[in-house]
């Protein structure tokens, strides 16, 4: 069933689509920093481009205005929520399976889609990660997000039966497309992808399941995870220079909590 948003899944703390976070009360067409509360850690996009982050030990949360915002539908710090913008295509691979590629340019730091699906709770994604087989395609993702103070907030996303085209993308150890967080309406996340390069027409979009992309090295819990998988990986056709071999594996949805 396709669905350009996420949606409640079993065992999720939070309803994505419910409204919780306040609006702003700028009343000006595009909302500015320092002026407006959705941009309290800074300006998040230029030119609908996503401002690359500073050399800093963490990434600047991005927080979009919101349905309860007082500025208009053309505000620039409105992105993501307004969905697709691009042509894509879904097609089938040589050895991956089914692919998306862009029919068009693509700018870097330009939104060009959503990883969207069932929001989980933990119990329930083990669940279903426990129950595939090796045959099974996984589309579960989780999504780690570290905060100043320690604590790690986890994301649990299943698009394999709710979903929309960010399920057909595959991985790529040189990937073209950045995951980032961002939140609208509530602390539900939208999983956005955005372009981290230049992407040209024809070209197939690919993101890094690992989420080390442009984030810091991996501890060593998840450097653990990935090698207590190491008999269930499956064989990378990625291709580029710097393939790891194997697809990305995190072990945690098999441990016991």
């Amino acid at each position: 069933q396709y669905s350009p948003d996420n949606v409640a899944g079993a065992g999720g703390a939070n309803d994505p689509t419910e409204i919780t976070f306040p609006g702003c009360s700028c009343l000006t067409s595009s909302c500015v920093v320092h002026a407006c509360s959705c941009l309290c850690h800074g300006e998040n996009y230029n030119s609908l481009c996503l401002r690359p982050t500073d050399k800093e030990e963490y990434a600047r949360p991005v927080f979009e205005c919101n349905a309860m915002c007082q500025c208009g539908e053309s505000c620039q710090n409105r992105v993501v929520q307004r969905g697709l913008q691009f042509r894509l295509e879904v097609f089938k691979t040589e050895k991956k399976g089914w692919g998306l590629r862009t029919l068009e340019f693509i700018a870097k730091g330009r939104f060009v889609c959503e990883y969207a699906g069932e929001v989980l709770g933990f119990d329930e994604a083990r669940r279903r990660m426990q129950a595939q087989t090796l045959k099974d395609s996984n589309y579960i993702i989780v999504v780690r997000e570290h905060l100043h103070s320690g604590q790690v907030m986890e994301t649990f996303v299943d698009p394999t039966y709710i979903g929309n085209i960010g399920r057909f993308l595959n991985h790529s150890c040189e990937p073209n497309l950045l995951m980032v967080p961002v939140r609208v309406d509530s602390m539900v996340p939208k999983l956005a992808l955005f372009a981290a390069a230049d992407i040209s027409a024809g070209e197939e979009l690919s993101y890094d399941y690992s989420g080390r992309f442009h984030n810091l090295s991996i501890t060593n819990r998840e450097r653990k995870s990935l090698e207590d998988g190491n008999s269930l990986r499956k064989p990378c056709y990625c291709g580029t220079r710097t393939c790891a071999s194997f697809l990305p594996w995190d072990s945690s949805l098999f441990s016991t909590p």
